[in-house]
């Protein structure tokens, strides 16, 4: 019951915070967009080359029918897209004019937690467990409004990317990781909001954006999302077998988390008590005392997120082709 307290007081917060940053012109744009242009329009590439002919048909019938409204301000500019790929990041657009779509894109289990009922960490504002599982629900629904269809599509392609970022399904009462200030290779952090405690970069955005755009090396997402099809191929049919199961997801993604976000990190972060975080000013200055650990994040730490990375979007990526294989038949 604390934990389900802890996790939807920061999600009431959370938005807010963002919107904070976003009009003082100081945080940097990746730290809220999980794993970025490339690495979400990367998960639809992949998952296209996974649909059924039925399932293809239908996605792009949606979202050439209903489209994005072009007033709508979009963080990825890149231009002529695939629609699948253009959709994948409009979830982290929209929710600037539905805040109250915010919490939909993480759930806050603690580090250290044992595996238990999911529920209990998923606030009753929602998470991205339940959203996944309303928004299946709304397109499975015959009749259902076709703006809301297009809508609940394109919140599927962008939360099955989510769910794979470790980070978005792990806290250490540092939001995700984004109260943890780095260096990451030459980027040296910087305080860019000093009432809320927030550092650019931080753990999360250099798990949302820069390890992929090292990965990718220049790579335009349909090159990247090739390379990463091909070179997980043979695993594909295990992770197809496994079936559909959202909680299962969430905990693989909170385990690696541990096992690599935080357990590769030069300097070892303990496991905090949870408590309530409204910034990363609360827990005793959380972002403070992280800034006091002198986080280096090079070659090193590189080295062992990659793979991690790599299969996660790789993964993501066939399990988004999963639900909507699952959908339409």
């Amino acid at each position: 019951m604390v934990v389900a307290i802890i996790g939807l007081i920061r999600r009431r917060i959370s938005f807010v915070v963002v919107v904070a940053f976003v009009v003082a012109g100081t945080v940097a744009a990746p730290g809220a967009k999980a794993w970025g242009c490339k690495g979400h329009e990367t998960v639809a590439l992949i998952a296209k080359t996974h649909l059924n002919p039925r399932a293809l048909a239908m996605v792009e019938k949606i979202l050439t029918d209903n489209p994005i409204d072009p007033a709508l301000k979009r963080y990825c500019q890149n231009a002529g897209l695939d629609p699948m790929a253009d959709a994948s990041t409009w979830a982290d657009d929209y929710r600037a004019i539905d805040p109250s779509t915010g919490g939909w894109h993480f759930i806050d289990i603690p580090r250290g937690a044992s595996r238990s009922g999911i529920d209990q960490y998923c606030s009753p504002a929602g998470c991205v467990v339940s959203a996944l599982e309303d928004q299946v629900t709304i397109l499975r629904t015959p009749g259902s409004d076709p703006k809301k269809q297009a809508e609940a599509l394109r919140f599927i392609i962008h939360f099955a990317g989510d769910i794979h970022q470790p980070l978005h399904a792990t806290t250490n009462n540092d939001r995700g990781g984004n109260c943890v200030p780095v260096n990451y290779f030459e980027k040296q952090t910087h305080l860019v909001n000093a009432d809320a405690g927030a550092y650019s970069p931080n753990l999360h955005s250099v798990w949302d954006t820069d390890i992929v755009e090292t990965i990718a090396k220049g790579e335009t997402a349909d090159q990247f999302a090739a390379e990463l099809d091909a070179e997980f191929q043979s695993r594909a049919a295990a992770w197809k077998k496994a079936g559909v199961n959202f909680d299962d997801w969430a905990w693989e993604s909170h385990q690696k988390a541990e096992q690599t976000t935080y357990g590769s990190l030069p300097q070892k972060i303990k496991v905090e008590l949870p408590v309530p975080v409204n910034s990363c000013k609360d827990d005793n200055d959380v972002s403070g005392r992280m800034l006091a650990l002198h986080e280096e994040l090079g070659q090193t730490y590189q080295d062992a997120a990659a793979p991690v990375v790599r299969e996660q979007l790789a993964k993501a990526g066939v399990r988004l082709a999963m639900i909507l294989n699952g959908i339409w038949k």
